[in-house]
Order: structure tokens, then C-alpha cells, then sequence
């Protein structure tokens, strides 16, 4: 492997540090969306519980103890809890709009990563293309076929490791999308139970306000 690297060229240079960007790109992103993924229902089963009782101090320290979107927005309902249900949506929606895009954070890198590394190797075959012209034009009609070997193996060898980057890369963007696509799916059905919650409590107040 080292030796197809040297006979590669320069141009290959590039292409691995776009591939060790984007090696460190994926297992950061991977490791946030794990921690951002909780057991949904049963941290607000938790919450819910916690707020009967009436000590709401105690959930919001539970929210900012654990990570992840569902919490922020649940911390988001509860300090807003006392408001309107019209308020309390508009907030939750904005802080949901908050979180996507820490969520999404450095998966455009990868995505711009999967799409250049073949640029890059596609540029690296015409050097080498280029090169093996310039060695027929200067050494005609003598030219042997071991002098243009050299430029053969970097018109071929940039695509390939082009490819090589950029393939895993897109492959690892789509997944991680996938597990943004579902936590933001998860945020929506947190709202959903934390609005149905929060606007029952604010309701109940609002019926003993009036009877009193």
C-alpha cells in the first residue's frame, strides 16, 4: 500500500487528509448522536412523574443533567410552563428549530468531502495523463513503454483512492442523517406529550382560577 502511494503522486496527498478529516468528522457526529439519544418515554415518564408532585425545580435540574434535544426541550417546557398553550408552542417550536442545527453540525463537511475527494482524483489522472503526453511528445519516436509507467499508475492510482474516500464518506453522511432524521422525529413526539401534559396542568389552573 505504501509503495501505490509513492507511485501515486502528490495528488494523493489531499485526498488522505480529506480522508482523515472525514474519519474524524463521522466519529465525532457519532458519538454526539449517541449521547443525544435517549430512552425518550422514560425520561419523560420520569419528568411527568416528578412534576405531579409538584417539585418542578427538581425536573429542570433532571433536564440539564441529561443531554440531548428532548431535554432541552423539555427544560424549555417546564420554565414556560405558566404561559399560554399558544406561547408554550411557540416556544417549544423554536427551540426544536435550535437544536436541528447542532444536530446537523460538520455533516455538510463530510457531504462536501464525499463530493471533492473525486475531483481530486479525476484532477490527479489528468496530471498523470498529462505527463505521459509531455514523455511522448519529448522522447518520440524512442519512447519505451516503462517511461510512461510512471504517469499510468498516477492517472489510475488518484481516481481510485479518490473513490476510496468518497464512497465511505457519502455512505457514513447518509447514516448519520438518518439517526438526525430520526431523533428530530423523536423531538416532534416529545413536543406533542410534553403540550398534552403541560396544557392540561395550565387548564386545570385555569378552571380553579375562574371557580374561585
Amino acid at each position: 500500500m505504501f509503495e501505490l502511494l509513492v507511485k501515486s503522486g502528490w495528488m494523493t496527498l489531499p485526498i488522505i487528509i480529506c480522508g482523515l478529516i472525514a474519519l474524524f468528522l463521522f466519529f465525532e457526529r457519532l458519538f454526539h448522536l449517541h449521547r443525544a439519544q435517549i430512552k425518550q418515554d422514560d425520561f419523560l415518564n420520569g419528568i411527568f412523574n416528578i412534576m405531579n408532585r409538584g417539585n418542578r425545580a427538581e425536573a429542570v435540574s433532571i433536564c440539564n443533567e441529561t443531554p440531548g434535544p428532548v431535554a432541552h426541550l423539555t427544560r424549555t417546557a417546564l420554565l414556560y410552563a405558566d404561559k399560554s398553550n399558544s406561547e408554550l408552542m411557540q416556544m417549544l417550536h423554536q427551540t426544536g428549530l435550535e437544536e436541528i442545527p447542532r444536530l446537523e453540525k460538520n455533516l455538510g463537511g463530510l457531504l462536501t468531502i464525499s463530493h471533492i475527494t473525486p475531483m481530486l482524483g479525476l484532477l490527479g489522472t489528468f496530471v498523470g495523463l498529462l505527463e505521459i503526453f509531455i514523455i511522448m511528445e519529448n522522447q518520440a519516436p524512442l519512447t519505451h513503454i516503462g517511461n510512461l509507467s510512471n504517469g499510468c499508475w498516477k492517472a489510475l492510482l488518484t481516481s481510485i483512492f479518490g473513490l476510496i474516500v468518497s464512497i465511505p464518506t457519502l455512505v457514513g453522511y447518509h447514516f448519520l442523517l438518518s439517526r438526525v432524521e430520526r431523533i428530530t422525529i423523536n423531538m416532534e413526539y416529545a413536543i406533542n406529550d410534553i403540550h398534552h401534559f403541560l396544557s392540561y396542568d395550565w387548564n386545570q389552573r385555569k378552571n380553579e382560577y375562574d371557580n374561585s
